[in-house]
């Protein structure tokens, strides 16, 4: 079961199926999709959302949001059909 709060890597998985990490990250992404559904600001969404300080680290905040942010597109837009094919992925590949 996804879990609300998970720690983010620096960056999303670029990779054309869903991973392990997507699993892991499902409530993150809708979150994400969410956030900007609502238009909110994005160093608020990495702060609440990532749990990355945008001031602390601002360019690891913005990096961190863009690829997880287009990692979300990309499950809602064509991961979804990987998942109804194989199911969640047990492990990182």
């Amino acid at each position: 079961m996804p879990q609300l709060h998970v720690k983010v890597a620096d960056t999303a998985p670029d990779e054309p199926v869903l991973t392990a990490y997507d699993k892991e990250h499902a409530v993150t992404y809708a979150r994400l999709l969410d956030a900007e559904a609502d238009n909110a600001d994005w160093r608020e969404v990495a702060r609440i959302v990532l749990h990355i300080d945008p001031l602390s680290e601002p360019e690891r905040a913005r990096v961190a949001f863009e690829s997880h942010l287009a990692r979300a597109k990309w499950v809602a837009r064509h991961g979804y059909r990987h998942l109804l094919r194989d199911g969640w992925p047990d492990s990182e590949t």
